[in-house]
């Protein structure tokens, strides 16, 4: 089947033309044609098989030849859980609506939010946010829902994982009651089949994969390592592999303490998460897109919506305590039809989450040997110190008396105040207005006296 099939317009099959794709992939295959003619639609398929041009290619058909929207207007709604991802539709929708006579805008926060109020001023057919930037632009009267036309649901699972279920039934609330309803993810879980309940109206369900399966093209393996030797393995590791690389690390603190010790190993590494500015995560983004910066180390909140064609390895520094993490981790590697390997670290106390993993994948993780020398090397390979990037000092009793500097001088204490309406601490006056005499005894002011 080809693009041809689906019925899109000429506009828009030169655009994805012009993308350099000629065969639709499974779930574009068959929601296009079923978003076309109007209806909800509910549709699971494997990270990294082009779900966002699923959705962007029918629905900028849908809303295109219409009158022009109406100022602070818009005619669909894509709401979904990350920046990062609503910059990718975003990206979406310019690069196949370049023909298209259609304005879209992007909000989300952690940015100044003034421009996205003067960009709504003027109105536009298609806005993606993310919940909470979109509930503070209707509570200021920058956004107004009563045209919308399409509603859609991008990575609904993670929305509520992340707690935006409160978000998301409050702007359900103030949505027309006529609509389209579009719901895409990676996997449906039971809440998710139960929110989809109260949206969408005798959906067509859409399943091209088994629920919270794995793209066959990932190579899954795992080490059996401790947790003291995996900076060791993965900066050995990374110092072999000359590709693309996404590390996950479970906290924002890990993220960042990854880079640290990475570059002491002579890798160069970004991080991305959620206590990084906007600005930040673009450029560390940007960074990683180019290959200027080869490795990125993300947590699962941030990794939404990174979507680089050239990652070859996944690596999992610590074992994911959710099993649909797990999906979605490794799907950040062979995307668009390529091959990748996703590497998991696992130590003794991680083994129940390999386990759960194995039980949801319905796939048995090959088990990979440590190299042979690994142990002795772990032991004696040291990180470059590196005092950019805080490298601790030696013990104090290591250290000589030249690398210590002089003694520090003995501290002086002042004299107690002999006079008895001199203040003695810092606790509330209790005198006249004149000044206090802070005892406990409660004392005069000197001006009273």
């Amino acid at each position: 089947m080809s693009f041809n099939n689906l019925g899109l317009s000429p506009s828009l099959l030169q655009a994805v033309l012009d993308t350099g794709y000629t065969t639709p992939t499974p779930i574009q295959a068959q929601a296009i044609p079923a978003i076309l003619t109007g209806k909800d639609v509910m549709a699971a398929a494997q990270t990294g098989t082009g779900k966002t041009a699923g959705f962007t290619l029918p629905l900028l058909q849908l809303l295109g030849g219409k009158q022009p929207v109406k100022s602070n207007h818009t005619r669909a709604l894509i709401l979904t859980p990350t920046r990062e991802l609503a910059a990718q539709i975003q990206e979406s929708i310019e690069t196949y609506g370049k023909h298209e006579k259609l304005k879209s805008v992007v909000v989300f926060g952690g940015v100044n939010i003034n421009p996205q109020q003067m960009a709504l001023r003027k109105g536009c057919d298609i806005l993606v946010a993310t919940p909470g930037r979109l509930l503070d632009l209707y509570q200021q009267n920058a956004v107004k829902f009563q045209d919308i036309e399409v509603l859609i649901l991008d990575e609904a699972d993670r929305m509520l994982d992340m707690g935006f279920i409160r978000d998301i039934r409050k702007i359900l609330g103030l949505l027309p009651k006529q609509r389209q309803n579009l719901m895409f993810s990676a996997t449906f879980s039971d809440e998710i089949r139960t929110l989809a309940k109260t949206i969408c109206h005798q959906p067509v369900e859409i399943d091209v994969a088994p629920r919270n399966s794995t793209v066959e093209l990932i190579t899954q393996q795992y080490y059996p390592v401790s947790k003291d030797k995996k900076i060791a393995l993965l900066g050995k590791l990374l110092q072999d592999t000359k590709e693309q690389v996404l590390v996950f690390s479970r906290t924002k603190h890990g993220a960042n303490a990854l880079v640290k010790k990475l570059a002491g190993y002579d890798v160069e590494a970004a991080a991305i998460h959620g206590n990084k500015s906007q600005a930040q995560r673009t450029a560390a983004l940007l960074a990683f897109r180019k290959g200027s910066t080869p490795v990125l180390v993300a947590t699962d909140i941030a990794a939404r919506g990174i979507d680089v064609s050239g990652v070859s390895h996944v690596f999992n520094f610590e074992m994911p305590n959710v099993p649909e993490q797990y999906v979605h981790r490794i799907g950040r590697t062979a995307r668009a039809g390529a091959s990748g390997s996703a590497i998991s670290f696992c130590a003794e106390d991680e083994r129940p989450y390999l386990r759960d993993i194995e039980k949801v994948t319905r796939q048995k993780i090959t088990v990979l040997p440590l190299p042979a020398d690994f142990h002795q090397r772990a032991n004696a390979l040291k990180a470059i110190r590196v005092t950019t990037i805080g490298a601790d000092p030696a013990p104090r009793e290591e250290r000589s008396r030249a690398e210590r500097g002089p003694a520090r001088p003995r501290a002086t204490h002042a004299a107690r105040p002999t006079s008895p309406y001199a203040p003695r601490g810092r606790g509330p006056r209790r005198g006249g207005r004149g000044g206090g005499g802070g005892g406990t005894g409660g004392g005069r002011s000197q001006a009273s006296a």
